[in-house]
């Protein structure tokens, strides 16, 4: 007897007569796999029972115990990172930061984007981080889970306190964002990038805006995003972009002009992802894919499984973020193949730990 197809297969079908919640990328909460009892919708026929309006964004700040991770992943080209928000207003369907949520008692779908757990103490954890002794100076990501520079970064301000502590003790930081608030930072970016202490990559996966507003429905637009290249890179700063997640069937395709498009407005290095649907998000991927592209809902699918051993999500280290089979490998060397065409990934470019200094500490004349 031959063994069954390995099948990640989800259908979680809308009602007929449910709107969609546009401004938003999740349609649905999904269950919280952490909490034993949980509220659900038992009789949906009960109209009056329930209400699922487009409530607003919720800001819900808190004091945390710590801003700085240590990274052990070898996918992912960072040793530590730090993010002042928990949850995020962008809504990207597919972030992989979404599960995360559900460690604070939220649901990966609508409560990511609509409970904003924002840390207001983060610049002082990471002045404490730095001043501590046991501190050896190595290069932090910004936004190694959540945008830095979404929707609360324009109230709160939060990105801009850390840059500015960074800053002060000469610590290098690198910086991932798909949000052109960032150019409000130029003035200490240029100032970390004369000496050295930063780069920055931009996030852009389409320029098709109608697959853009519902993929990444409270993004700025992609034209808008090689602005950000273009203007931070006049200002000094290394730029690149990340492609990524590379979706097959829905936006592989446009990886030639992303690179180029990229490349022609001054970055220099690319990064880019397969897509991978793990623990929740295979659920929210699924009902977001059905409801805004049902005529090639199946076919992308099943791309995605195909390059997943026949699942959406594979966790082999080396693998998980790449894909395998035919159609990642032909996107793995579409990626190699434009990469060298427009110059970009010529040179290994590395940060500066050397000058990293505690405000009040002699100068090191002797090293």
């Amino acid at each position: 007897m031959k063994d069954k197809p390995k099948q990640d297969h989800y259908k979680i079908k809308a009602q007929e007569n449910e709107a969609y919640m546009k401004g938003r990328g999740a349609q649905i909460n999904t269950p919280n796999r952490f909490l034993k009892n949980e509220h659900i919708r038992e009789h949906v026929e009960g109209i009056d029972d329930w209400s699922d309006d487009n409530s607003p964004t919720q800001y819900i700040e808190q004091e945390a115990r710590t801003l700085v991770n240590k990274v052990d992943s070898p996918d992912v080209g960072m040793a530590y990172s730090m993010n002042p928000y928990a949850g995020c207003e962008h809504g990207c369907i597919y972030c992989y930061a979404r599960n995360a949520h559900e460690y604070w008692g939220y649901s990966a779908g609508l409560d990511f984007e609509r409970k904003i757990l924002v840390k207001k103490n983060a610049p002082k954890l990471l002045r404490a981080q730095l001043m501590h002794k046991s501190w050896e100076c190595m290069p932090i990501m910004l936004s190694g889970n959540t945008d830095c520079y979404q929707p609360a970064e324009q109230k709160y301000r939060l990105t801009r306190s850390l840059l500015e502590v960074c800053d002060e003790f000469n610590q290098p930081v690198g910086i991932l964002t798909k949000n052109a608030w960032i150019t409000r930072d130029k003035d200490v970016l240029s100032r970390l990038a004369s000496r050295n202490l930063v780069r920055a990559m931009v996030s852009i996966t389409s320029f098709n805006e109608e697959v853009r507003r519902v993929m990444e429905p409270r993004t700025t637009t992609a034209v808008q995003r090689l602005r950000v290249i273009e203007e931070l890179s006049n200002a000094g700063v290394k730029m690149g972009v990340m492609l990524g997640p590379m979706i097959p069937g829905l936006n592989d395709h446009e990886m030639q002009r992303i690179m180029k498009s990229a490349a022609d407005a001054g970055a220099t290095f690319t990064a880019y992802t397969f897509i991978r649907l793990n623990g929740a998000i295979k659920l929210l991927f699924h009902d977001w894919l059905y409801k805004n592209f049902p005529d090639r809902a199946d076919k992308v699918w099943h791309l995605i499984e195909q390059s997943h051993d026949g699942k959406v999500n594979d966790s082999r280290w080396g693998l998980r973020m790449r894909g395998e089979g035919a159609v990642a490998a032909m996107i793995a060397q579409q990626y190699q193949k434009y990469g060298k065409l427009y110059g970009l990934n010529k040179d290994r470019f590395m940060l500066d730990t050397t000058s990293f200094r505690r405000p009040g500490e002699q100068g090191r004349l002797f090293d």
